[in-house]
């Protein structure tokens, strides 16, 4: 249910002093950090651990300190320094995105969520946590970890049903007015998810909102929505025959022979003969990679 305003401001300040002495020390989170910095952080994330994140953050940042730095580098560098974090297209997207702000905003990352949905590769999550990480703008941020907060605590659930915009309506529901505070508030919920109120083993008894957690109340019911489709196997998948390939044109210097990319798809098994061509063939419809003369590279 809907908290009444009195009882949001006392969540939102509980929260709010909890994260200011138990957030982890991530390094896109000091003052100092720019908002191109937020924005690769932001992109990095999407799906990923942030113990994998971290290292290529701190390398990409100290090559690319600026999006123009980023954007006079040919793409396929982008692809070769996102290294292993899955999902390349991103690194392209990012590529893309760093040339447009370049271009049309002189090398600054823009403030306003329209503006960040028009550049390459960001969505409404990432616009709205740009906006507000970045330039302490006021837009509820909701990610998974978000959602299964307010999940719990306001709806009484054990976990969050499939993405909806009520997402948004609840965070507002708590967010506090003043935007340094609002901006804080997002990312505490998102700390609080990761750390505290986990999926398997939530640390109720370390939780700064226990007090009006609905789910907790009501003695931690075994309710939870039913669960979205697994996603595929890793092991045998095209993604896995895909970043073989990519790993290959990765350490390569020099163009690789159509013939040894596909030989290198094919190490380790694969699940179907065709599964190399496919695989192959997909990486250059996504512009992954280039083909010239029989011979493959990074774009």
């Amino acid at each position: 249910m809907k908290p009444t305003a009195a009882t949001a401001a006392e969540i939102s300040t509980a929260l709010n002093e909890w994260y200011a002495h138990s957030a982890r020390d991530l390094p896109w989170r000091g003052p100092e950090v720019t908002p191109w910095a937020i924005l690769v952080s932001e992109f990095m994330l999407q799906q990923t651990q942030v113990d994998r994140v971290l290292p290529r953050w701190l390398a990409w940042i100290e090559r690319w300190p600026t999006a123009s730095a980023l954007a006079a580098d040919e793409p396929g560098e982008a692809v070769r320094a996102w290294d292993r974090l899955g999902y390349p297209r991103r690194a392209l997207w990012l590529h893309r995105a760093a040339v447009e702000i370049s271009e049309r905003h002189s090398d600054v990352v823009p403030r306003s969520v329209d503006a960040l949905l028009a550049l390459t590769g960001i969505g409404p999550y990432t616009a709205r946590a740009v906006a507000a990480f970045a330039y302490g703008e006021r837009h509820p941020v909701v990610d998974t970890n978000t959602r299964r907060v307010l999940a719990r605590l306001v709806h009484g659930r054990a976990a969050a049903g499939m993405p909806a915009p009520a997402d948004l309506a609840d965070m507002e529901s708590l967010l506090p007015h003043p935007p340094e505070d609002a901006a804080v508030f997002n990312a505490a919920a998102m700390e609080l998810g990761a750390t505290v109120c986990t999926a398997r083993a939530p640390r109720c008894d370390a939780c700064p909102v226990a007090a009006w957690c609905e789910w907790r109340g009501a003695g931690y019911p075994d309710n939870a929505p039913e669960k979205r489709p697994k996603q595929a196997r890793f092991a045998g998948s095209d993604r896995q025959v895909r970043g073989r390939i990519m790993a290959l044109l990765r350490r390569s210097a020099d163009p690789v022979a159509h013939a040894a990319a596909l030989e290198a798809a094919a190490l380790g098994g694969v699940a179907d003969p065709e599964q190399p061509r496919r695989a192959y063939d997909s990486l250059i419809a996504d512009g992954l990679i280039i083909e010239v003369d029989g011979r493959a590279r990074l774009p």
